[in-house]
């Protein structure tokens, strides 16, 4: 009886949660072509949990929107901007996304696969921004990863994700640079 009920909880935790996750990007696509090509003039702040960009990395076959913040309940809807990174339209300054590896539709399961080189295009309301992965994937120990969020003078995006997959003991870490 606990077997069964332990396996459940693990094939709710690898399966299930993607149903969560496919409704909210489902919600979160709703109108973006159309919001993309409006173009508002000035950048407006995106409460936590709404729609901040469109994140495509051909390379590991994703395209998914991104969701302001990083919390739990974000997380659970997509990939999430740190609210305290730069905007991908800022002149200066790192990007921040973190997105789940192995639930909630797992965007970054693959994110170890991205070698230098590669392209990472972020679409939002205020233009398309391109980068190019700058350094192969990379880890560091999860107490003291907020490092690799250290703000840069040059445009740059940083992806994070827990490693190894079904661990949180360490960040896997992508660094881009803007071209």
């Amino acid at each position: 009886m606990v077997a069964a009920g332990f396996a459940g909880y693990v094939v709710w935790l690898l399966w299930g949660t993607g149903l969560t996750t496919a409704r909210a990007q489902t919600a979160l696509r709703q109108g973006w072509p159309s919001v993309v090509d409006s173009r508002p003039s000035a950048p407006a702040p995106v409460p936590l949990g709404g729609r901040y960009a469109e994140i495509q990395i051909p390379a590991i076959h994703l395209d998914m929107m991104v969701v302001q913040g990083t919390g739990y309940p974000q997380l659970k809807l997509g990939p999430g901007h740190y609210a305290d990174t730069a905007n991908p339209w800022d002149p200066s300054g790192r990007v921040g996304i973190a997105g789940h590896r192995t639930t909630y539709l797992h965007p970054f399961y693959n994110l170890d696969k991205l070698r230098l080189g590669d392209t990472i295009t972020l679409r939002t309301e205020y233009g398309t921004f391109s980068y190019r992965v700058n350094r192969s994937p990379f880890v560091v120990p999860s107490a003291g990863s907020g490092v690799v969020l250290t703000q840069t003078t040059a445009p740059t995006l940083v992806l994070t994700t827990c490693n190894p997959k079904y661990e949180a003991t360490e960040r896997l870490i992508v660094t881009a640079s803007r071209e």
